[in-house]
Parts: structure tokens; sequence; C-alpha cells
């Protein structure tokens, strides 16, 4: 992801990510050290988070969370206004967003 950002240098970025990373930042209920990480890297890079609350992003009939994240920089913050989650059916158990 270094690599990426590098190469986009100056261009709004926006990366939609099936993280397995959990973290109460992104609305999740718990923490854990892949999410931490992630954590470090997004504020080590000035990005931004832009998952909401209530939005689950993964479910299965075990349970829910929100072990994907979609994260961005300032450039592209104009085209995020309406980020949302669809809980619809899809072809998987991770959610549409």
């Amino acid at each position: 992801m270094h690599a990426v950002l590098k190469h986009a240098n100056g261009s709004g970025k926006i990366f939609s990510i099936d993280s397995n990373a959990r973290l109460t930042t992104w609305q999740d209920v718990l923490t854990n050290k892949r999410g931490k990480k992630l954590e470090e890297f997004i504020i080590g890079n000035h990005l931004h988070i832009a998952n909401e609350e209530n939005c689950n992003t993964f479910q299965t009939p075990r349970g829910a969370s929100n072990i994907d994240v979609t994260i961005f920089n300032n450039t592209a913050i104009k085209y995020l206004q309406d980020w949302a989650g669809y809980d619809g059916e899809s072809c998987s158990d991770h959610n549409i967003i």
C-alpha cells in the first residue's frame, strides 16, 4: 500500500479493504492486533476512515463485524460524502459498500 500511495502522490485516494482488522475506531465492537497496525498506517499516512456507526461490513449467521474498512486522503473527501453500506443480498458474506 505504501507503493500505491507514493505512485498516486497528489491525487485522490480511496481504498476499500477486506482487512480482517477490527478496531473500535471504525465502529467495530473490539480491537485486534491487525486493527492497531492498520490504524498506525492510517495515522502515519494522514488518511481518514469513512466507515460509519451501525453499518456492519461483514455478516454471517454467527455474527457481524466491521472487518472491512474504507480509507481516503484529503483530496478524495469530496467523493465520500454519501458513504454507506448496503445490507441487501450479495454473493459474499461481506456487505456491499
